[in-house]
């Protein structure tokens, strides 16, 4: 019985259609894919990469444990560094060589593609007419007592893009 209800389960979650929220009730309008709490003291963490010559997804952002930066893939095979500062370090015994990679998980959160998503990655939000918000902390460098190398964030009091590369803040306005 047990087994038939996670099967069960799984298969709802393949065909599941939605927009997320986390730490918060609902999203704030239709052209939200994935949204964070507001006024929190946390950020999100991205994967910590060591190998990133097989990604191809222009968009993608990583924390890049080779010189421990923040980067996104901008063009093929063009990483743009996000940090900034040369001084980044993270304690990578959170993918200590014990835990095992599983090369096919991934979370697709789509309103239209539902299961058929064929986009590589560990979370993909594949709407192409929806974004993802950041969480918003006011002075994340201040409020975040001991943020984690590769976090990313919306700072509310300067209103730019923050990314801690396990040393310090990189801020980022258009």
């Amino acid at each position: 019985m047990k087994n038939t209800i996670i099967v069960i389960g799984f298969l709802m979650g393949v065909f599941l259609q939605a927009q997320i929220g986390i730490s918060r009730d609902n999203v704030t309008n239709g052209s939200v894919s994935l949204q964070f709490g507001d006024n929190e003291d946390r950020g999100l963490l991205l994967p910590y990469v060591t190998d990133k010559t097989g990604i191809i997804e222009n968009g993608t952002l990583i924390f890049d444990t080779s010189d421990y930066k923040v980067k996104y893939l901008k063009d093929t095979n063009n990483w743009v560094d996000l940090s900034v500062d040369a001084t980044g370090t993270a304690d990578l015994n959170i993918q200590a060589n014990d835990r095992v990679e599983q090369p096919g998980a991934k979370v697709c959160i789509s309103t239209t593609l539902g299961g058929t998503d064929t986009t590589k990655g560990i979370l993909v939000l594949a709407d192409n007419n929806k974004a993802m918000v950041l969480p918003k902390v006011a002075s994340p460098h201040l409020s975040i007592i001991a943020p984690s190398a590769g976090m990313m964030v919306y700072d509310t009091t300067k209103k730019q893009l923050a990314v801690y590369n396990g040393t310090v803040w990189s801020f980022w306005k258009p």
